[in-house]
């Protein structure tokens, strides 16, 4: 495992947002290993996990839908499973077809971008579909109070879609950053997903972008804050990035990118934000002040590819597929 050395990151002014962020040495930069796996029977198709104020811990895997444990990680029920024997036009049809991402609210109900069947659906605490619309191209969804829920797609020319308690869009919000001068190519590099936190901020973050990016929103979509990775850790990446944009400009051929930001994670307590680039776990303060860069591990030393990263008060729930999810104590908590 590799010492990474400290590096000062020199703040790049990419977007007109109106907080500056700056952006500082680290104050820690080293390797960071796992203390234990969690839920040992979730790992290949791992699409997100959630945390209630019930206790329990929601964790979407595709195809076989969200399953649901307890404080101590135990699985208690699961919903929109496959059935055990081949669904038939007599018996119906699965609940979930593929799960891309979920949440769950304050009651305990669990809303799921089903990318197979095109809908955000609702289940209740009883596991149980309440209600669904139809969506095209779900990439993520996060919900926000009073019924409402925001989505990302592959579809949309905004970053941001959020749908009202009727299933009907609501509002729209994140104009397309351009990079390239195709315009294909940009909506690619604005792919992203999205969070939302107990204030109501909303977080997209861009998973192609050249230089790794998290913007906060208030709810209503005006851009407050830019949480984004630069200087010399963050270089060779977005060199790598623009060299391909420049390449496939020149191509006839769909544009494919290489993911940069493989997920993020939002402090529900104080507005941290955490970033995994691939094996690269970035923190920030909710000032967008980077503070600190680790390489992540599995107890055995196995490198964790983020995908999904949840943000607890005293650890941090960090998986990727196929492997699992893995907890580490909060490098910046005093323990």
């Amino acid at each position: 495992m590799r010492k990474k050395t400290v590096v000062l990151a020199v703040a790049v002014t990419l977007l007109p947002i109106a907080a500056a962020v700056l952006a500082r040495a680290p104050e820690i930069d080293d390797d960071l290993m796992a203390s234990r796996r969690l839920f040992p029977n979730i790992g290949p198709g791992l699409r997100a996990v959630r945390h209630s104020g019930n206790g329990n811990y929601y964790v979407c895997a595709s195809p076989t839908g969200v399953t649901v444990f307890d404080a101590k990680g135990r699985q208690v029920s699961a919903i929109g499973a496959p059935p055990a024997a081949p669904v038939t036009n007599k018996a119906g049809r699965s609940p979930i077809a593929f799960g891309e991402d979920c949440d769950v609210d304050a009651d305990g109900n669990v809303y799921v971008a089903d990318r197979g069947y095109n809908l955000v659906s609702e289940f209740g605490s009883d596991g149980k579909q309440v209600r669904a619309f139809p969506v095209e191209g779900l990439l993520s969804l996060a919900v926000l109070p009073e019924g409402e829920v925001a989505v990302t797609t592959s579809q949309s020319e905004h970053h941001v879609t959020v749908y009202g308690a009727n299933g009907k869009i609501s509002r729209e919000f994140g104009d397309t950053e351009s990079v390239s001068s195709r315009a294909d190519i940009d909506r690619y590099l604005n792919a992203g997903r999205v969070q939302s936190d107990p204030e109501g901020h909303i977080y997209y973050g861009f998973t192609y972008m050249p230089e790794p990016l998290v913007r906060q929103f208030d709810r209503f979509g005006d851009a407050k804050l830019d949480f984004v990775f630069t200087g010399v850790d963050a270089y060779p990446e977005a060199s790598s990035t623009r060299k391909a944009i420049a390449k496939q400009e020149a191509s006839t051929e769909p544009p494919v990118f290489r993911a940069i930001l493989t997920a993020f994670g939002v402090d529900p307590v104080n507005g941290d934000v955490w970033m995994g680039l691939h094996n690269t776990l970035v923190h920030f303060d909710k000032e967008g002040i980077r503070r600190s860069e680790y390489q992540i591990y599995t107890p055995k030393g196995v490198g964790i590819d983020a995908t999904v990263i949840l943000v607890e008060e005293q650890r941090l729930l960090i998986g990727a597929d196929p492997i699992g999810v893995y907890e580490f104590h909060r490098p910046d908590r005093v323990r």
